[in-house]
């Protein structure tokens, strides 16, 4: 690890005035279950840390009628336990709790987990986010298992490492966005990830200088749940999750939102997953249909094939648990 200046400002304002205006030179610092060990990896080598852990303002929950707000700085602990999110976001519950890791959970945070960098082996080991020697992708005559097979015409070919990423998306959230000079935004849940198509780009929208402040989630009744298929429960990612969010009044769904994760560069909303199962009675066999509906537009490399499979059975079961009849 590199040296770097340490910084732990107490406001906001503060925060991103010691921030750069271009990747690289600074780096923020939440919970630190990712950024410590790019540090150690070298990954990225900044001039400053910024810690955002004695900024108060960027933690807690707090319910109205009709949403939630989610400070940045809440851990993944607090998200699972909170009444709130219990209650109407079961979803996130349960992408809290599939991380398995105890100690993640305990110390990772809502804003962190939106932001972690890919898992890509080939970008962990200094190859860069789309992963070229030279001019080349490495990735699609090499080691592909666990990357994407949706968006993946374009140079990157990892998959977005989020967890909270899908259930958010589906569940209509906003991500409050704070930079220099009092200067905010909101933007959509569906628009805050992104693929990059150059190295120093990100995989998100975030500029070098802003910071995730907090996420809004309506509270809309909606039914939801997530999915996910993984070798194991703990320190590992899965190979393919997915979330869904609709109505169900009267036995017939409508608003349906599903969303892969873990297939594609950033959260994957499937349309025709949703078409398919829009004003249906959720049960097999339209569950089943929108599994199949899912996997339309899917690319698989040479070595992820498997995939396919699983989006069908991560959709099939997400739908089937967000209705209770799993």
């Amino acid at each position: 690890m590199k040296a770097f200046e340490y910084a732990t400002p107490s406001t906001l304002d503060e925060a991103t005035a010691q921030l750069a205006s271009s990747w690289g030179e600074t780096e923020v610092l939440a919970g630190g279950t990712d950024l410590v060990t790019a540090l150690k990896q070298e990954i990225t080598s900044p001039k400053r840390v910024v810690s955002l852990k004695n900024i108060s303002a960027l933690k807690g929950i707090k319910a109205s009628a009709n949403s939630v707000n989610v400070g940045a700085m809440t851990t993944l602990a607090e998200l699972a336990a909170d009444k709130a999110i219990k209650e109407h976001f079961p979803s996130l519950v349960t992408a809290v709790h599939n991380i398995g890791s105890q100690q993640i959970i305990s110390v990772g945070t809502v804003g962190g987990d939106l932001c972690q960098r890919p898992r890509c082996w080939y970008f962990r080991n200094g190859y860069g986010i789309l992963a070229k020697q030279g001019d080349a992708s490495l990735v699609p005559d090499g080691d592909n298992r666990y990357h994407a097979i949706f968006g993946n015409d374009g140079p990157a070919k990892f998959v977005s490492a989020s967890s909270l990423g899908p259930a958010l998306i589906a569940l209509g959230a906003s991500i409050k966005v704070a930079g220099p000079k009092r200067k905010t935004r909101t933007v959509p849940a569906g628009e805050f990830f992104r693929a990059p198509k150059a190295d120093n780009e990100r995989e998100t929208v975030l500029l070098p200088n802003e910071i995730v402040t907090d996420i809004q989630i309506p509270i809309r009744g909606l039914k939801n749940a997530t999915y996910e298929v993984r070798h194991r429960f703990g320190l590992d990612w899965p190979y393919v999750a997915a979330a869904v969010a609709f109505q169900n009044k009267g036995g017939t769904v409508s608003d349906v939102r599903v969303v892969l994760g873990h297939v594609a560069p950033a959260p994957w909303a499937s349309s025709g997953a949703a078409k398919a199962l829009d004003g249906a009675k959720v049960d097999d066999v339209s569950a089943a249909k929108a599994g199949q509906a899912a996997t339309q537009g899917a690319k698989p490399l040479s070595g992820n094939g498997y995939k396919v499979q699983m989006v069908r059975t991560a959709v099939k079961r997400a739908i089937l648990a967000a209705a209770g009849a799993a």
